[in-house]
């Protein structure tokens, strides 16, 4: 096992647009609404730049920017992970439409978007960052082996880390054979050791065996941690914002859980 507090944390879903507003919700203080999600326009990307980028790049970068605001920490000295289950749909989409034409013409932009590392770049770019960073997928267990990388590499090195996980819904008929049903971003500041501003202690381990899963009793919650990958993170924010210590199961690789246990002491 092994640990890490949770110092900052962005949110961008439907319904859930920010940590302020969604805490409540989560806490089941407050309904939840669906609704439609603001255009994504995060701040610390400028004008010329967030013209190049996509909703995938966009959301990262939007999530990450509030969470570091929210633990007020220095982006450029946070090392990074990244984790989404497919990239960039809409780039993907693109560049298989171009290489089927007779004489494909793929933008060097377009062609640098496609890797999975973009999102980090953009980051890394915005806030001046040299630190390490990862970029990570692996289909529906993205977001429980993003949270695993990132408090092993919080402890073992000592070092405040950005983890960001986030998907967005395909195009068709990419869609139709990958069917993510809604957007969907996360980000955690994490520290190795405990501050004032330590908002909980994430302890994490691997179970051979996923027999049982974390679910939400709110039924529009629920259906959007099962439509998106990266809102599998929905039991251990829910748990987070009730201020409720305990255990939470998500699904990781090879039919096994990741065993997460939060506390706030």
């Amino acid at each position: 096992m092994i640990s890490a507090w949770i110092e900052g944390i962005g949110l961008f879903a439907p319904g859930l647009v920010g940590w302020s507003q969604s805490a409540p919700i989560l806490a089941g203080s407050e309904s939840y609404t669906p609704g439609t999600v603001p255009k994504l326009s995060p701040a610390l990307l400028a004008p010329d730049v967030r013209r190049r980028t996509t909703d995938h790049i966009r959301l990262a970068v939007e999530v990450g920017g509030e969470a570091v605001q929210h633990a007020g920490a220095d982006g450029s000295q946070l090392w990074s992970v990244f984790a989404s289950s497919d990239g960039d749909g809409i780039i993907m989409d693109h560049i298989c439409e171009e290489v089927a034409k007779d004489v494909p013409q793929v933008s060097p932009t377009r062609f640098h978007n496609s890797v999975n590392n973009a999102p980090a770049g953009y980051w890394c770019m915005a806030v001046q960052s040299q630190q390490p960073s990862t970029s990570l997928g692996a289909y529906d267990a993205s977001f429980a082996a993003g949270l695993l990388e990132a408090v092993t590499q919080a402890q073992v090195e000592q070092a405040g880390v950005l983890y960001i996980s986030h998907d967005t819904p395909l195009p068709e008929p990419l869609h139709a054979v990958r069917p993510i049903e809604s957007i969907f971003g996360v980000a955690l500041v994490l520290a190795p050791q405990r501050s004032p501003k330590s908002l909980a202690r994430l302890t994490v381990a691997l179970e051979p065996q996923l027999v049982s899963l974390s679910r939400l009793g709110d039924a529009g919650l629920e259906g959007l941690r099962t439509g998106n990958p990266s809102a599998r993170s929905l039991p251990l924010l829910s748990a987070v914002a009730r201020r409720s210590a305990g255990e939470i199961l998500i699904p990781y690789v090879h039919s096994r859980a990741l065993r997460v246990r939060v506390d706030f002491a």
